[in-house]
């Protein structure tokens, strides 16, 4: 891998309606608006040889329109954090002051994940994409995946409560940016601290 442009999906239904889904098996799909931002991602940023995608159905349809006729890979340890008690409510309803109170290795109540434990999964994501053969490869993520990246490419570690990503807005990074991200991030799951 040469270049590794990365994006969040395009705006769902069910980020619409502010509700919070960690769960790949809910198909999600992506609102007018959203597919027209998937088609505008692919327009800004032209071809890939591969396009990456999460289990989550959003995800991929942004990939296949943003890069038709192109290569789909599915990554599983790039898959939304799973949110436990609060799948499936609205933002705002829980989820965040649970998240701006607890530990980054505090596993979310109700079956959910730690967010250490996300960034574990998310560094041997990006960790697969860095060894494909593939020269420039797309890959459609959600928020916390590309939040994650870009801060640790600035040299910075996970932070308690991440800024928003906008929806199919491309991020591009080169290899060695990859690789030293990767490093960042396989260094603070070691001892993860907010």
């Amino acid at each position: 891998m040469r270049e590794l442009v990365v994006a969040r999906h395009g705006e769902s239904e069910l980020n619409a309606d502010n509700v919070l889904n960690g769960d790949p098996e809910v198909i999600v799909g992506l609102t007018a608006r959203g597919e027209e931002q998937a088609r505008a991602l692919g327009a800004a940023v032209g071809p890939v040889d591969l396009a990456a995608h999460t289990r989550f159905a959003r995800t991929r349809r942004t990939a296949e329109l943003a890069w038709p006729d192109t290569p789909l890979l599915e990554i599983p340890e790039l898959d939304e954090i799973r949110f436990g008690r609060w799948e499936g409510t609205r933002s705002g309803n829980g989820y965040e002051a649970w998240a701006s109170s607890s530990g980054p290795e505090d596993e979310c109540p109700g079956g959910g994940e730690s967010r250490a434990a996300a960034a574990r999964r998310y560094a041997r994501g990006f960790g697969l994409l860095l060894g494909r053969s593939e020269d420039r490869i797309g890959l459609v993520a959600h928020g916390a995946q590309v939040r994650y990246l870009l801060l640790a490419v600035a040299g910075s570690p996970p932070v308690r409560i991440l800024e928003h990503v906008q929806p199919a807005s491309p991020y591009r990074l080169d290899r060695a940016e990859l690789d030293r991200a990767i490093e960042l991030l396989e260094a603070w799951t070691t001892a993860p601290a907010f």
